[in-house]
């Protein structure tokens, strides 16, 4: 696995870059994300990130107040998640407690999602680079290098809206068209660049 480390650059920071400028100022709580998992006045979901990537996503709910599972299949993304999160743990303070609130998981999401009944599902498959910058381009690049195209993106999304208690969020581009096989989301969030589907089964209970 070591060796799998040493061949990508990409690093999972939840310290420094933009993430955490993000968590410092508090900038989370404007964004389109944690409107569309269901945060709201005195509700804060469960959530499972079934393609956890880089887990930037995972984060930013956690830091809200939300136990995130992150579930990730590819062996290096997982390991480069594992040293993310241990390092913002020894960074202390918040970073720690953030991180308290996220559990990782290694394994194939529509296979475990049927066992697990989550509250609500987010869902994030690969797909063309939302950020024109070269820099995002690039570490899209190497994204795509490790875990593939996601391919059975389709199948993991019908896996997600019957084994989610309450919802599932579809995190995709903003004008593409809605993914094929997929029914009508209940709504949508739109944002500059991204679009969140959200299919609601239930109310989030606050209990």
């Amino acid at each position: 696995m070591a060796q799998n480390l040493e061949k990508t650059p990409l690093i999972v920071d939840f310290v420094g870059g933009a993430v955490g400028h993000r968590f410092r100022s508090g900038e989370g709580r404007k964004q389109d994300l944690p409107k569309a998992v269901g945060f709201s006045s005195g509700t804060i979901p469960d959530v499972v990130d079934a393609t956890a990537g880089l887990g930037r996503d995972a984060f930013l709910l956690a830091s809200l107040g939300a136990r995130v599972t992150l579930i990730e299949r590819s062996e290096t993304m997982h390991a480069l998640l594992l040293e993310g999160l241990e390092r913002a743990r020894a960074e202390g303070g918040r970073h720690a407690e953030t991180v308290s609130r996220m559990t990782l998981v290694h394994g194939d999401s529509c296979v475990l999602l049927p066992q697990m009944k989550p509250q609500v599902i987010l869902i994030d498959p690969m797909h063309p680079p939302r950020d024109k910058t070269a820099l995002v381009k690039k570490e899209m690049r190497l994204i795509r290098d490790i875990v593939g195209t996601d391919a059975d993106s389709v199948q993991l999304m019908q896996v997600a809206l019957e084994a989610a208690q309450n919802r599932v969020v579809l995190k995709w581009p903003l004008r593409a068209d809605p993914m094929a096989g997929v029914r009508k989301p209940s709504h949508q969030i739109l944002g500059k660049s991204t679009r969140y589907d959200v299919f609601v089964k239930a109310k989030i209970s606050t209990e």
